[in-house]
């Protein structure tokens, strides 16, 4: 048989390879996934007792962190917060997360701080928790809400007068778990492992009470308080805010 005969073999041989390895990267790809589809099929047959449907508004309008604070008077918070260099920011700017602290304008008795420089539970509980009991000292009723959408990562923690009342923080396993379970996280059915018991869900098929764990994590905040994304477009874009650093 000679090079011209071998020719089509070779690349019909060629073609086969290309297809078997795009078929088993997509079988990979499909395994490995995490599974949301079911968590919203799971969802939508339960009734949450609360007016907010289960549809989440998305997460490219919520910030990764943010604090709410029970006031209306955002000088008082500016300065339990030690703000520097402050300058005026629009609530729609401040919400997409290009600020190191935004303070919102008062909405519905609450006000709400974003930025990079908010303590992250996931990466030092210390420094979170002095933060939040810390500002919980200066203006009463303070909470602060985590929800990762790349690993999963979650928290919410609630204060009053200095003291934590509640925290839940996991970050691969629980990493802070204090204070009685809310009725709002049991109505949302929202999973609390105990200390050690979940530290084999850090694995790569993220399991499915994790996912929804991050999902309701605003439905918590709204309960709570406010949910940053159910902001109305009146607000986002008359509302203005302060900007500024620690």
């Amino acid at each position: 048989m000679n090079a011209a005969d071998l020719t089509p073999f070779l690349l019909l041989l060629l073609l086969g390879l290309t297809l078997g390895v795009g078929i088993a990267m997509t079988i990979l790809l499909h395994k490995r996934r995490p599974r949301i589809g079911r968590i919203r099929r799971l969802a939508s047959r339960t009734a949450l007792p609360f007016e907010f449907s289960f549809h989440a508004p998305s997460f490219a309008t919520r910030p990764p962190r943010w604090v709410a604070i029970k006031s209306e008077d955002v000088s008082a918070v500016q300065t339990a917060l030690g703000l520097h260099n402050p300058k005026p920011c629009s609530l729609q700017k401040g919400l997409a997360g290009e600020e190191k602290l935004f303070i919102a304008p008062p909405i519905s008795g609450w006000i709400l701080v974003f930025g990079s420089e908010l303590p992250d539970p996931s990466d030092d509980i210390d420094a979170c928790f002095h933060f939040v009991s810390g500002l919980s000292r200066k203006l009463g009723q303070v909470q602060l809400f985590s929800a990762s959408r790349i690993l999963y990562h979650h928290a919410w923690i609630r204060a009053e007068n200095g003291k934590i009342q509640r925290a839940y923080a996991w970050a691969g396993k629980t990493v802070w778990k204090q204070g009685a379970r809310t009725p709002a996280e049991r109505d949302l059915d929202l999973a609390c492992f105990d200390y050690g018991e979940s530290s084999e869900l850090g694995s790569w098929n993220v399991p499915d009470i994790i996912i929804s764990n991050v999902d309701k994590v605003p439905f918590l905040s709204a309960r709570w308080s406010l949910d940053p994304a159910t902001l109305d477009e009146r607000s986002l874009e008359r509302g203005r805010g302060v900007a500024g650093e620690e």
